[in-house]
């Protein structure tokens, strides 16, 4: 998820130096083709066509005043088709979308139709528009919008539960050509030991956002890793019984790696059989570019191999000459790249007179300009 409200304040420094004027934007292919892995578990390609396929997306989280897409996309739908061509003449091809379980479950088996058939519209305009859709679920991000029998539930029950959410949005999506992948949850964790009864999210990040949620109150002896797979396994036989074609990640923070320190327990190698691709969250720092590949590297070590998609990153702390390195030198093990886009254009970002506007301006002019070079500059083999 976005960190948008420590970023204009990190950022600010180093980003402002200067980016390169882009050119145009690359638009969308004429026909939406399925997505599939490569033969060499390495990238994408299209099918049937077999033509390669770069993700180049944005996570399209909130909007300028923080608010998530489901709390505007049923009141203000023209502002979402806007935003949506926007991020298509920036040059984007997919674009990731953040669903909260309190707005589409009603019960641990009861569905919410209002939410279900907004999003049978928003893969209806993705299809139109000609991006695709990273549909990431399970969210809790606020607090509030949580559930109190969601949080109630044993491991067991909310299992389930996460179960029927995504046989619900895999039953509407199935069918669309649009659907890149599910990504099963946004940076799950399982926990090292005892949680209190209740107590599945981890610290809010700026006092607000719960981007970190733990899959388990208490391990009870076994294995993280085990945990972690056993997880994923009941979660991909939900959406494989609707859909057999979208491809499955989860979105891993950078920590998720098996060597000393902190780690989450989704181990790459132990959850990637069970998953198309691997999904990690990388903001690479300042002066540290090497910890931010070793990372990549580690990810893209799995045996057989799995693609590796970059599925969050941004110049949060570092300069923009360093992460444009961080760009290139990430393409020897990376397939696809996320950054982030926030409802504002170039111009309205400069319009706004803000520090942030100006950062996130400068942002979309290199996300613009790297589009380009995704699209005519094919990736080092590894």
């Amino acid at each position: 998820m976005s960190r948008l409200i420590l970023f204009a304040i990190l950022v600010a420094p180093f980003f402002l130096s200067g980016c390169a004027t882009a050119p145009a934007a690359v638009g969308p292919s004429s026909a939406m083709e399925r997505i599939r892995v490569a033969g060499d578990g390495k990238g994408f390609i299209r099918y049937p066509s077999g033509a390669r396929f770069v993700p180049w997306g944005f996570n399209y989280d909130h909007d300028a005043a923080e608010r998530l897409i489901e709390d505007y996309w049923a009141s203000e739908w023209p502002k979402v088709e806007e935003d949506f061509r926007e991020m298509r003449d920036l040059g984007a091809n997919v674009v990731r979308i953040h669903l909260q379980v309190g707005k589409f479950l009603r019960g641990p088996a009861q569905a919410n139709p209002e939410s279900l058939a907004i999003l049978r519209r928003l893969v209806a305009l993705a299809e139109r528009v000609g991006l695709y859709l990273d549909l990431t679920g399970l969210g809790c991000y606020l607090k509030p919008d949580v559930p109190a029998w969601y949080d109630a539930l044993d491991e067991a029950g909310r299992w389930e539960a996460q179960a029927f959410f995504w046989e619900a949005v895999a039953r509407e999506c199935a069918r669309s050509p649009a659907i890149f992948c599910y990504d099963l949850m946004n940076e799950p964790v399982v926990s090292g030991g005892k949680r209190p009864p209740g107590d599945w999210l981890g610290p809010p990040f700026a006092g607000k956002f719960h981007f970190v949620q733990v899959i388990t109150l208490d391990p009870a002896g076994r294995p993280r890793p085990e945990i972690a797979r056993a997880w994923a396994r009941r979660l991909v036989e939900a959406i494989r019984r609707h859909d057999r074609r979208g491809l499955v990640t989860i979105g891993l923070v950078d920590w998720s790696l098996d060597r000393p320190g902190l780690t989450s327990g989704f181990v790459p190698s132990a959850v990637a059989p069970e998953l198309d691709f691997l999904s990690v969250h990388v903001y690479p720092e300042r002066g540290k570019l090497d910890k931010a590949l070793e990372t990549i590297r580690g990810f893209a070590a799995v045996e057989p191999p799995k693609p590796v998609v970059i599925e969050e990153t941004f110049p949060l702390s570092c300069t923009t000459e360093e992460f444009r390195k961080f760009l290139a030198d990430s393409r020897e093990h990376a397939a696809g790249w996320f950054g982030f886009y926030w409802g504002q254009s170039i111009e309205e970002c400069k319009r706004s007179g803000t520090i942030a506007g100006a950062i996130t301006a400068r942002w979309l002019e290199m996300f613009r300009e790297e589009a380009r070079k995704m699209e005519t500059s094919p990736p080092a083999t590894r």
